[in-house]
């Protein structure tokens, strides 16, 4: 079979191994949902900026483990470069049309609230005005495109703002409770909204299809609270249903029903303050001793039809751009190359996209992404070889025309892969990640492979810390799977750890999943107590704030050890 051939199987067949972009007849609808969403939110630069930290702060942020190991260097790279402003002269910055008065003009909340809440924020801001530089210089690549949408859709500008309180305007932003991209869509409501989640490719992180589900999400909650745009940002963070709960209790009490007089979660009470006091900022920056950056009213990427999957490094040698600027445009990209099932499209800055055209129209698609002739060896299976390329057994069924997993020794399998060398993919991602993993905390520094039916919480237990710390240390998120084989680094608590590793007393716990109904009267510390757990791991295994109140009759998972529990 010609690569050709190969190519185009490749290219035309569907991914059995993750794309979900259909929308399940059972799914939640996410305007009448319950649940708060943890995002990444702007806690790790506000931190930074407080501390004086630079740019490499930015690679403590945890990524999501879908991105593969040999881009998550890269995608550090690139958020470094975030950081990085692009020099201007003053004759530049003079002539430039402005962004902001476009921006001001479509501005539609009230910025004349009076409310503790919104000083608080206005203070902090005040007082740190690099926090304001860095997240404009992080914005400047999406906020064009992102104020035309709202324009287009005749939403209130303020909402172009919302990626600063979501993400921090950090395109990889990933939060232990599984929200991707500048918007934070969690995978639930992702999907609700049609953006793809697959092996090779996630929308959530994509800047054009999830600005595009966000502006929809935001427009049909501002229809269901009849044009009221502080209960909509409400309930993107905890629900519409969360919202419209708060409100026919205050309607039952003869209580006002607007934003301010609700009892929402303490996240949520939060949000639209932040919100708001950001666009009192960049409405009146000189009122606040802030000085904006300049930012051009034009836009900084244009999108390019490719027509096929393409490699990320070979696309960025045609565009004549860093690597880092293709990541930066482009992260919903889990691996080396584009999706085969599309979009087949590519981000690029704008003064390069013609020249791209060109040089991308010189190359047929069946030399757009390289092919490798692998011979089967003794001991040899779909699961050990695709983990040995990066890639999937379902790929390899795929472009190999096979029916079953069996192969057989001498066979050649065709398998798709990086055009480029280990500089180009980054593939000193395992050592960023070692520096991570090495940087002393407290406790017994312990390396703990991860085995077959093992959990965060199982780990956790046995030395002693909580799920969220051993996610943390090692670049994940609690909700985030783990695959046997893979090693974690634990600062464990324990007296003797390292043989607690080697030999687990694990088999000795009679460890179940049970599901708990808070009753009246119920908090984290009594129900943690009650079951012998940590009030850390509840939280965890629930993405609950523990600042929030309990409701009674919310529904809880626990994972307990049935000896220790009444």
């Amino acid at each position: 079979m010609s690569v050709g051939r190969l190519s185009l199987l490749f290219l035309t067949g569907a991914l059995a191994s993750g794309c979900s972009s259909l929308i399940s007849q059972g799914e939640e609808n996410p305007l009448n949902t319950q649940e708060v969403t943890v995002a990444a939110g702007d806690e790790g630069l506000k931190k930074a900026v407080e501390t004086g930290e630079n740019g490499d702060a930015a690679r403590n942020e945890p990524l999501d483990e879908a991105i593969a190991p040999e881009l998550k260097d890269a995608a550090r790279d690139a958020r470094e470069k975030l950081d990085n402003p692009v020099q201007k002269t003053a004759e530049t910055e003079a002539a430039e049309q402005d962004l902001w008065g476009r921006l001001r003009s479509g501005f539609v909340l009230d910025h004349d609230i009076d409310n503790q809440r919104v000083r608080d924020q206005l203070n902090w801001y005040a007082r740190h005005p690099g926090y304001i530089d860095r997240v404009v210089e992080r914005g400047s690549r999406y906020l064009h495109y992102i104020v035309n949408e709202t324009e287009k859709r005749g939403l209130p500008a303020e909402y172009a703002l919302l990626p600063i309180v979501e993400s921090a305007f950090d395109p990889f932003a990933y939060s232990h409770g599984r929200a991707a991209g500048l918007w934070q869509f969690i995978p639930s409501t992702g999907k609700y909204f049609g953006l793809t989640q697959s092996w090779w490719h996630d929308e959530r992180r994509d800047v054009i299809a999830a600005t595009d589900a966000a502006l929809t999400y935001l427009d049909r909650l501002a229809n269901r609270f009849d044009g009221d745009h502080t209960l909509a940002l409400a309930a993107y963070n905890s629900g519409g249903g969360t919202v419209s709960s708060a409100m026919r209790r205050n309607r039952n009490s003869n209580k006002p029903t607007d934003f301010w007089s609700l009892q929402l979660p303490r996240e949520t009470r939060h949000y639209v303050p932040k919100l708001i006091a950001l666009a009192k900022i960049f409405d009146n920056p000189e009122a606040y001793g802030i000085e904006l950056p300049a930012l051009k009213d034009e836009p900084y990427f244009e999108a390019v039809e490719t027509g096929s999957q393409l490699d990320l490094a070979q696309a960025a040698e045609l565009a004549g751009v860093d690597v880092d600027e293709i990541y930066l445009l482009n992260p919903s990209y889990n691996r080396w190359a584009t999706s085969p099932d599309g979009p087949h499209r590519l981000l690029v800055p704008v003064q390069n996209a013609e020249n791209f055209r060109a040089a991308l129209a010189q190359i047929p698609a069946d030399q757009r992404v390289s092919w490798r002739n692998y011979e089967v060896k003794s001991g040899d299976s779909l699961n050990s070889i695709s983990r040995k390329f990066s890639t999937t057994p379902s790929v390899l069924l795929q472009v190999n025309n096979l029916n079953s997993d069996l192969i057989r020794v001498g066979q050649r399998l065709m398998i798709p892969s990086a055009s480029k060398g280990s500089d180009a993919y980054a593939l000193s991602a395992s050592q960023r990640l070692e520096r991570k993993q090495e940087r002393k905390r407290d406790g017994n520094k312990v390396r703990y492979t991860v085995r077959k039916g093992d959990t965060f919480w199982d780990i956790a237990r046995e030395h002693r810390v909580s799920v969220r710390e051993v996610a943390a240390w090692n670049g994940m998120a609690p909700g985030d799977p783990l695959m046997p084989g893979k090693e974690l680094v634990i600062w464990s608590k324990t007296s003797q750890p390292t043989v607690m590793a080697a030999n687990s007393g694990r088999g000795e716990a009679m460890v179940r999943k049970v599901g708990y109904r808070v009753r009246k009267g119920d908090s984290l510390a009594r129900i943690a107590s009650r079951f012998s757990v940590n009030v850390r791991d509840i939280a965890s295994w629930n993405d609950l704030n523990t600042a929030r109140y309990l409701q009674p009759g919310q529904s809880l998972v626990l994972y307990v050890d049935i000896r220790n529990s009444p």
